[in-house]
């Protein structure tokens, strides 16, 4: 069975950084990608980053270039999303999703598994 969890949401003023992780079991974890999206009140889901776990390759919406970074750690079967310079338009439900690497590394793709979500809060 597919699981991912996710965890490291919390209240984090601006300027602020904060860690995501997303935890992966039930699956070949290198056969698969793993990307962040973020959805706030009232607006649509937002892809953030995406990894593939296989060879490190990443793709970031230009709204958090520079400012966020994911990585993975196959041993773990983890990937995580390290958030520096936090904006309070940063605020947002954050999710983890899987996508096969059978099809392209881009957000727009049909992500499948999700993780529960978890609350980014950033305060001015």
């Amino acid at each position: 069975e597919v699981h991912i969890v996710e965890s490291g949401g919390g209240l984090v003023q601006a300027g602020g950084s904060l860690r995501l992780s997303c935890a992966a079991s039930g699956f070949d974890f290198d056969r698969f990608y793993i990307g962040w999206f973020r959805q706030a009140p009232k607006k649509g889901r937002e892809g953030v980053a995406c990894i593939s776990n296989a060879d490190g390759s990443t793709n970031y919406a230009d709204s958090v270039k520079g400012r966020f970074t994911i990585s993975g750690d196959s041993a773990q079967k983890t990937v995580y999303l390290q958030m520096n310079s936090l904006k309070p338009e940063d605020t947002a439900v954050y999710y983890c999703a899987t996508l096969p690497a059978d099809y392209h590394l881009v957000l727009s793709g049909p992500w499948d598994f999700w993780s529960q979500g978890t609350q980014v809060t950033v305060s001015s």
